[in-house]
């Protein structure tokens, strides 16, 4: 049986018409209609609120009654009025590069040692690893060894090395508060992040070893660079933009531990700045206006890092 053969398909391949965006719509819309639920409900608990709250950074919004615009009047104001805001950036800065580097390091070091166990003893390592991100306030812990009486393990034993003479409030005393919250913040991230990774080495070909050590590679870190680091481009992705996430929305921590508001601010961040506005002061348009500019902060930081990646391997 002869085959029709339509204009299109006698065309020389330079000049065939391209396929419109409709037309690979209808060409594939059984995979459309099944992530249609789950892109729904990402626009409406993700993308729709981001959009609403970008459009409230522009009002005056109290939530008894209807948003009136306003401008940059609530720009104006965060940045030319709020001393706290500035203070808050600076600590939330503080986090983000003290915490974030070091715990994604931390996390693909740990990660790349102990994907060399065995599967027991690595699974073993692993659920220690992930522990504090499974218990949801386990960072209350660090309140019992930095409590602020002579009962707590810190105070106690510095006393009995006679290193101090009196107990030392550690969450009231500004000295201590920022060291001990990127401490605790640095012991709760890892768990995510080295789970990731933990992923992303099982993944890894073997027979890229072995195709890399006929092609020149020696040692272990001409593997990782040459070959571990680009196998594993989309979870190195992926850690990154959970690390950037935890170091930008550091707030249950300070606020349970430092309180709320924390000794002269030293505690404060950006997302508690936007909780106090938010839910406690009910200035929603002042609230969506600090969220806006972490938002972008955290979208210019997540560009850079991408930036970075892309060099892996080169």
């Amino acid at each position: 049986m002869n085959k029709v053969l339509t204009p299109a398909a006698c065309a020389p391949a330079g000049e065939r018409p391209k396929e419109t965006v409709w037309s690979r719509i209808r060409k594939n819309k059984a995979c459309y209609v099944l992530i249609a639920p789950y892109f729904i409900l990402f626009f409406l608990f993700t993308v729709l609120p981001v959009i609403v709250s970008v459009f409230l950074s522009f009002c005056n919004f109290d939530m008894l009654q209807p948003p009136t615009f306003v401008g940059f009047q609530n720009y104006k104001r965060l940045f030319l009025e709020d001393d706290i805001f500035t203070i808050a950036v600076k600590n939330t800065m503080l986090f983000a590069v003290i915490t974030g580097p070091v715990s994604y390091f931390a996390c693909f070091f740990f990660a790349w040692i102990i994907n060399d166990f065995g599967p027991k003893l690595r699974s073993f390592l692993t659920v220690i690893f992930y522990a504090p991100s499974l218990a949801g306030n386990a960072y209350f812990i660090w309140q019992l060894i930095f409590s602020g009486d002579r009962y707590g393990y810190a105070n106690s034993i510095l006393m009995n090395l006679g290193l101090i003479s009196d107990a030392i409030n550690w969450f009231k005393n500004t000295t201590y508060i920022m060291p001990l919250l990127i401490v605790i913040q640095l012991w709760l991230s890892l768990g995510t992040g080295f789970l990731v990774f933990i992923a992303g080495f099982q993944t890894v070909d073997p027979t890229l070893y072995e195709a890399g050590a006929i092609d020149g590679v020696r040692n272990r870190w001409q593997e990782l660079w040459y070959i571990t680091l680009p196998a594993m481009k989309p979870q190195l992705l992926l850690g990154a933009v959970l690390q950037i996430t935890q170091s930008f929305a550091v707030s249950d921590i300070s606020i349970n531990l430092a309180g709320f508001p924390s000794v002269n601010y030293a505690g404060t961040t950006m997302v508690t700045h936007l909780v106090d506005y938010g839910t406690i002061r009910f200035e929603l348009g002042y609230a969506s206006a600090i969220a806006t500019v972490l938002f972008l902060l955290m979208v210019l930081t997540n560009k850079f890092i991408h930036y970075l990646l892309r060099k892996v391997g080169d």
